[in-house]
């Protein structure tokens, strides 16, 4: 059988400083892979996650959107945050358009872009587009004990916000939101995601995505960190989205508010999150994640 080859890029999301922010593989290219070998190709990378890219005939992309599949080195993923804007960002590039819907496993996802200049993203993410995706509407899950989420994951329950509840919300990816009272707490957090599988499985949640809001001088900024099986992720844009719609369901933020949500220093991969939600009476809608990625890599994979 003659050797195949698949092109990819490797940007890093959520940022506009090369080697920060969450790092992520695009094959823009897929065609020809089976399920098997884009599930060996993500490990292969080894990143979070690594998105392949489907096209199709431009009647079928005008109708339904640009068909994207992400896999983390274990699973296949319906939805994630930083893959979708990475991947957008990336067909940016291609066809500069104020839109591109992404057509993932758990629906469709559009996002909005915003050049700095009339040059910027002309040849490769470079930093310079914003782009902002809406994520589905949010289900507002199970309300949890602080001393249950205390106890699973070893943190002093008097750390944990009693202003807010620890809840489990799902903008595609169920998310738990555990407060914190202060940021030093957060950042002294030691953690593992084994210590609490167990715990999150029997609920129906994913993972914990520990958040403290602060506002300061009239602006609202959070910091966050997330744990999963591969340890700290520098960045998670579907838990973002879960947290604007926390924040917006108890009023931590105002409607449309935009709150930058600072999550990876502690992993030296800073990362800035930018989200947003509406409030409609007793509705949380339009729920909005957005930022940049720049562009470090390009390669070439041979089968």
């Amino acid at each position: 059988m003659p050797a195949r080859s698949y092109d990819f890029v490797q940007l890093d999301v959520f940022t506009r400083t090369p080697l920060a922010g969450n790092p992520l593989a695009v094959f823009t290219d897929a065609r020809g892979l089976n399920d098997a070998e884009m599930q060996a190709l993500a490990r292969e990378m080894n990143l979070s996650e690594t998105t392949f890219i489907l096209p199709r005939d431009s009647a079928s992309e005008s109708r339904a959107g640009k068909k994207v599949r992400i896999f983390t080195v274990l699973e296949e993923l319906p939805f994630a945050g930083h893959p979708t804007l990475g991947t957008a960002l990336h067909l940016y590039t291609l066809n500069k358009t104020h839109q591109i819907t992404l057509d993932l496993k758990a629906g469709k996802i559009s996002v909005c872009f915003t050049a700095d200049s009339v040059n910027a993203g002309r040849e490769l993410v470079d930093g310079q587009v914003f782009g902002e995706m809406r994520q589905r509407d949010p289900e507002f899950g199970t309300i949890h004990s602080r001393e249950d989420v205390a106890r699973v994951t070893g943190i002093a329950a008097d750390e944990i916000s009693t202003e807010w509840p620890i809840q489990s919300v799902s903008t595609g990816l169920t998310f738990t939101i555990v407060p914190f009272r202060n940021r030093q707490a957060l950042a002294s957090l030691n953690f593992t995601y084994a210590q609490a599988a167990e715990f999150l499985k029997s609920r129906g949640a994913n993972f914990f995505y520990f958040l403290c809001p602060e506002r300061c001088e009239g602006r609202l900024e959070a910091t966050a960190r997330m744990f999963f099986y591969g340890g700290e992720d520098p960045a998670t844009g579907s838990a973002a989205g879960c947290a604007a719609a926390w924040m917006a369901q108890y009023r931590v933020a105002k409607s449309d508010e935009q709150v930058i949500i600072r999550q990876g220093v502690e992993i030296c991969r800073p990362s800035e999150i930018y989200v947003r939600a509406t409030v409609e009476g007793e509705r949380i809608t339009n729920v909005r994640v957005g930022g940049y990625a720049v562009e470090i890599l390009r390669g070439k994979v041979i089968l």
